[in-house]
């Protein structure tokens, strides 16, 4: 019998008379990065949180080779887990570290080398809430490896990074990747997927409605993106008519930015349009597709 690094069994949860999950199954080979992908409220955050241990739920999961419910110890030692948002103490970066080093019954010689593998020991004196959102998602990530889990979870792991802080946030996830640890996280951006993922289990009211690899998710569920881009506002009006003079679907919101519609092949067309009539794009991102409006 090939071993799993994680298998899923039956997994319901109810709140109330909603039912978050309804009966997930799936598997997880040794090595394998899987996202959970879907829109809100399809279960992805309940699903990861179950895995942990933190909430009760009907069902098997088993880390690791370990039940989560009956050997939820053993089976959390395998685990890095990094939610979308951690609430730090407000102490110093190397004071947060060697905390959860003492509650993870960790040797704190590890501190330093993972200190200086995520780029913060220039950081370790600094207060965590001096941080930026950035530093602090790699303290958060340096926090889920102090024990060395052959296992990582991860929610929404770039959701509140500027584009640079994901492009170098996403390079160190794909570095651990690498080294061979079991990664499943929940995503809903493509370039997440692209950087990480070899299989997508897409999640609908709680079910695995498919799984897929990268590729066929961008042909069945990615036929058109919404873009949203961040540009001078002297110049939001002339980006939404050199669109709209295009034939794009795009209007303006309320974060101060213009959001345009493409085909998912062709994510590249906005920016060379407004690069031609030299309008400043200073971040963008790639939302959602048709199949989650």
């Amino acid at each position: 019998m090939v071993r799993m690094s994680v298998r899923v069994d039956r997994v319901t949860k109810r709140y109330g008379k909603v039912k978050a999950l309804a009966g997930v199954s799936f598997e997880v080979r040794p090595g394998e990065a899987v996202a959970l992908w879907g829109a809100n409220g399809a279960g992805k955050t309940t699903l990861l949180k179950a895995m942990i241990g933190l909430i009760e739920f009907q069902g098997e999961i088993h880390i690791d080779g370990h039940d989560v419910r009956r050997a939820g110890k053993r089976a959390r030692r395998s685990i890095g887990y990094v939610p979308q948002e951690t609430v730090f103490y407000d102490w110093s970066v190397q004071a947060t570290m060697e905390f959860y080093a003492r509650l993870k019954k960790v040797d704190a010689g590890r501190i330093a080398p993972l200190l200086d593998r995520l780029g913060l020991v220039e950081h370790a004196a600094k207060q965590v809430s001096a941080l930026s959102g950035g530093l602090k998602q790699r303290l958060a990530l340096a926090i889920a490896l102090l024990a060395d889990p052959p296992v990582l979870l991860l929610d929404e792991p770039t959701a509140n990074l500027d584009a640079q802080a994901r492009g170098d946030y996403l390079r160190l996830l794909s570095t651990l990747r690498q080294e061979g640890r079991t990664v499943i996280f929940a995503s809903h951006r493509l370039e997440e997927i692209d950087a990480l993922a070899d299989r997508v289990l897409v999640m609908e009211a709680g079910l695995i409605a498919e799984s897929l690899d990268p590729e066929s998710l961008k042909a069945q569920h990615m036929q058109d993106v919404e873009m949203t881009l961040w540009v001078p506002q002297a110049q939001r009006e002339a980006a939404l008519a050199c669109f709209t003079a295009q034939g794009l679907a795009a209007h303006l919101n309320g974060r101060g930015t213009v959001v345009v519609r493409v085909d998912a092949d062709r994510k590249m067309k906005p920016l060379r349009l407004l690069e031609e009539q030299r309008i400043s794009v200073t971040d963008f991102e790639i939302e959602r597709s048709r199949s989650w409006n």
